[in-house]
Formats: structure tokens, C-alpha cells, sequence
């Protein structure tokens, strides 16, 4: 679904849009009641079975935008109520991070095996020969499936000849590498909080639109116009996610725009990360430990300490390039608020960690911020270019995509020490990186460096990005051939990054 205009990412963009306004127009959050009309206008519903519905689902979308968490539907209560406490620059939202509107969940089928019309009650009836279970009958001309005998097999769906047999799954369910998502008693899906690592995966895979993450919009515009001097360090997925003439140059303008004073690439970050990750690596492994387990995706990192946490050892304990570049910014320019901008749900949690929270003082989606240059009527063919983002690496700006990182430490630990042979592994999604890790903790993989990337397809897959996969990686490699310099040997903050940690 990620890239493909719907009206489930209009009216996400509408929400983001609109609390956007709302902050930059003086930041009077009482009339975050007006919000859920403006969102869902007129009196007919857009795809459900009532305007009012749409609306509610609107007004905790607004809730979810501003780092409010949902209203419990069993009592009465204010669209606004606790806004004046989120309504301030410097509050940050409580966990949990991903929530279902449970009214706006469809409650899916879960793991079922359906008969389609395709079915054309063939005389070998192999879908009945081979269910072990006997769940296949002939009814009206076409092969039944008893649901209560079926044990899912998918013998069935594998035997017809016509493929009239489809296995249907809860998509927000399948796109989770956790195993975090069930259902209540009503059928609809609810998270496992203790399972879930908020990488977002479902948010993006659900049809109805029911899954939110939470946001701080608002409160980055309040301090933007309370005279705090915001730096936006963007992460290098960045690279034509808005528009097809946002240009680097444009992009600045527009950022400038919206009132940030400084805007400065993750890529810079990237580069000290890969050289103190590489160092690292050539100094313990394998004397010190078997393998090295990249640092940089906070999904990955949590599934570890969450499913392996006898191998978090492993995990090499550089800081991510997010926190690299904010400290940087911090110890140049003493006083100022960091705003992390990049593709990643996940990178939110990572920014409320109490060793970081100093660090990131707020995280925006592409998508967030997307809303922020519709509020303030950004257009992107019309703008003129500023100046370009050039202080980041080819090495730093390939960290966007699968593979970049272990690419990036794997060719700088080579050009260090050239008699060591260096071997990867890597793994996008989350199932994929719970097989890695298993066949890693089972030795499969010692003396190697392994890269994780809980999104298929590394950052530029991530929740909050709005260009498809295959397109934003393309870009992205076109903007790594840009790069004035290519190995992070080249960067002025080559010896940066043991004094930021």
C-alpha cells in the first residue's frame, strides 16, 4: 500500500495538515474540536457507514497526532481532554507508540483458507482428496470449506488445479515480524505491547486505516514559533520522498520555510557511525565476541532484547547516526532543539529513551512532515532552491536502503585492515531477522557482521515514507553518485565520533 494514493493516506495527510495549521496559526488547541468537520466535511460518509463514525475515527487520529493516546469508548470525554499538557513544545508522548482505533478496525478474517468462484466442481476433487481432515465438501456445485474442521494446512490450496482456493490472512497480522497482533473478543485486532517493537509494518498494511502511530507535530511548531532554534537533521531516505521537484536545494527552502534554522543530513552521522562501527568490529570480532549485529534500525535492536537477549551482547554499541548528528548539533549550537526527520515509526521510541531524550528532541515522519508543508502551502515546482546538502557521503547515504550499512563498515573495515576478509549477512523484516538470528545464536554466523533492517527494503520502506520502495531506493542511489566524497575517511567529522559518545 506504501505509494499508492488512497483515501487512507488523504485523510492521514488531512490530519497532519490540519494540526499543522492549528499550531502555526497561534496554537490554540481548543479548536482541535473544529478538527474532525474540516477533516470529514459535509454531511455523507466517505466509506463508512455513517459521517459520524468517520468523524470520531478523525478525532482520535487528531488525539494520536498531537502524542495523546485514544479515549476509552466506554465513557464520556473531550476531544481536548489532557491537550494542555501535550500542547507544549517540550512534552513528549508516553507509550505506546502504535494504537488501534478499535471502532475503525474492520475485524479481518485471521488465517483462513476460502473456496473463490474460480472453483469449477471438477471431477478429481483433489482438494478433498488430500485434506486431511475431511473439511471438504461439494455444496451448490462448489468445493466448501467446514472452518471448524480445517487445521490450515493449505493442502487444499496447493491440489486445485484452477487456484480457486486462497488463503486469506488479517493483513495488519501478516505484516507483523513479532507476532504481536490478536484479537479480542469482538474479533478486532489488538497489540501485544510487550511483543511490539514499533517498527510500523502494520500501520502501513492495514486497508481500514485503523492503525496510528503517535506524533509530535504540534509541539515542533509551537517551539519553531516560540523562537527556539530547531534543527532538522534529515535522514537520507529524505531524497524525493515530497515531490518530484524536491531537490536538496528546494528542500532547504522549504524547510526554511517552515521555520527551521538549520537543516543538516543523517548521512553525516552515518559516515562516524560506520567508521567507529568498523573499528569495532576489526577489534573484537571475533576476540572479543563471535559476530557484530549492526546498531542503527531501533526495530531490530528491540526484537534482539526482546527474542534474544542472551546475544544483545552482540549488538555493537555505537550510537546510531540519528544520535551522532543530533549530539553534533547539540555541542555546536548550545541551546538549540533537534528534530529527527525521517522514515521511521520506530525511531520515535528510540528518541524517548532516557540516554537520548537530551539527544532528539522530537521526531517527524516524512509524512508528518509532509503535512507540515501543506499547512503552510509549500510548492515544491515553485520554490526557489537554496543552497545544497553536501556534507554527507555516498558511504552515509546509502544507509537508506538494505544492505547500505553492512556495505558501508564492511568496505571502510577493508580499506583499514586489507588482509582481513570481512563477511555479511543481512535480513529485511523482521521474520527474515528472527532467522538470522536464530542461525546466529546457533553459531551459523560467527566472524560475520550482520545488518538487520526491520522494514523490507531498509529505511526507504519505512511507515512514515510516501514514495513505493523500488522508486525511493532508485533515488536514492542516484543521490549516493551525487556525494562530493565516497568513503567516510573523506568527511570533515572523520574524528568526530568518539567525542560525541
Amino acid at each position: 500500500m506504501r505509494g499508492i494514493p488512497s483515501l487512507i493516506t488523504d485523510i492521514r495527510k488531512k490530519v497532519f495538515t490540519e494540526v499543522a495549521r492549528m499550531a502555526y496559526e497561534g496554537g490554540d488547541y481548543t479548536r482541535a474540536e473544529d478538527l474532525p468537520y474540516i477533516i470529514v466535511p459535509g454531511d455523507q460518509p466517505l466509506h463508512r457507514e455513517s459521517v459520524f463514525l468517520e468523524r470520531a475515527i478523525a478525532g482520535e487520529r487528531v488525539r494520536l497526532a498531537m502524542g495523546l493516546s485514544i479515549r476509552p469508548i466506554q465513557t464520556r470525554s473531550l476531544m481536548t481532554e489532557g491537550m494542555d499538557a501535550a500542547a507544549v513544545a517540550e512534552q513528549y508522548y508516553e507509550p505506546p507508540l502504535i494504537n488501534i482505533i478499535p471502532y475503525a478496525c474492520h475485524a479481518c478474517p485471521t488465517n483462513q483458507y476460502r473456496v473463490t468462484e474460480s472453483c469449477q466442481n471438477c471431477l478429481a476433487a483433489s482438494c478433498q482428496k488430500v485434506c486431511p481432515k475431511g473439511a471438504i465438501s461439494f455444496v451448490n456445485g462448489k468445493s466448501c470449506i467446514d472452518q471448524e474442521k480445517c487445521i490450515k494446512c493449505g493442502k487444499c490450496a496447493k491440489a486445485c488445479s484452477y487456484n480457486a482456493i486462497i488463503h486469506l490472512q488479517r493483513p495488519c497480522q501478516a505484516a507483523c515480524g513479532m507476532d504481536a497482533i490478536g484479537s479480542d473478543e469482538n474479533g478486532k485486532a489488538v497489540i501485544d505491547q510487550d511483543k511490539c517493537v514499533s517498527c510500523g509494518q502494520c500501520l502501513v498494511s492495514c486497508p481500514f486505516g485503523a492503525i496510528v502511530d503517535k506524533g509530535q507535530i504540534f509541539q515542533v511548531v509551537r517551539s519553531i514559533m516560540e523562537g527556539e532554534k530547531v534543527i532538522a537533521i534529515v535522514a537520507p531516505a529524505f531524497i524525493g520522498q515530497f515531490d518530484k521537484h524536491s531537490t536538496p536545494g528546494k528542500f532547504i527552502a522549504a524547510m526554511k520555510t517552515l521555520g527551521f534554522k538549520r537543516i543538516v543530513e543523517v548521512a553525516v552521522g552515518a559516515d562516524m557511525c560506520t567508521i567507529e562501527e568498523a573499528k569495532d568490529f576489526l577489534e573484537k570480532v571475533p576476540h572479543e565476541q563471535n559476530y557484530m549485529a549492526t546498531s542503527c534500525c531501533p526495530a531490530w535492536h528491540s526484537m534482539i532484547y526482546k527474542l534474544f537477549p542472551g546475544e544483545a551482547k552482540n549488538i555493537s554499541m555505537t550510537l546510531t547516526p540519528m544520535v551522532f548528528t543530533a549530539r553534533l548539533m547539540k555541542k555546536k549550537y548550545p541551546g538549540c532543539k533537534v528534530v529527527f526527520v525521517g522514515p521511521c515509526a520506530a525511531k520515535k521510541l528510540e528518541a524517548i529513551r532516557a540516554d537520548i531524550r537530551s539527544d532528539v528532541d522530537f521526531v517527524l515522519t516524512f509524512e508528518e512532515l509532509q503535512g507540515m508543508f501543506e499547512a503552510k502551502n509549500i510548492d515544491f515546482e515553485t520554490i526557489e532552491p537554496m543552497y545544497d546538502l553536501n556534507e554527507g557521503t555516498a558511504a552515509g547515504r546509502g544507509f537508506a536502503v538494505a544492505g547500505g550499512v553492512a556495505k558501508a563498515v564492511a568496505d571502510l573495515a577493508a580499506q583499514t585492515a586489507p588482509d582481513v576478509e570481512i563477511k555479511t549477512a543481512r535480513a529485511e523484516g523482521l521474520r527474515d531477522c528472527r532467522k538470522l538470528m536464530t542461525l546466529a545464536k546457533a553459531g551459523k554466523y560467527n566472524g560475520y557482521l550482520l545488518e538487520g533492517m526491520a522494514c523490507p527494503g531498509g529505511c526507504v520502506a519505512g511507515a512514515g515514507t510516501l514514495l513505493p520502495v523500488d522508486l525511493a531506493s532508485g533515488v536514492v542511489g542516484r543521490y549516493q553518485k551525487e556525494a562530493d566524497q565516497t568513503s567516510p575517511l573523506d568527511s570533515a567529522y572523520r574524528d568526530t565520533g568518539k567525542s560525541l559518545d
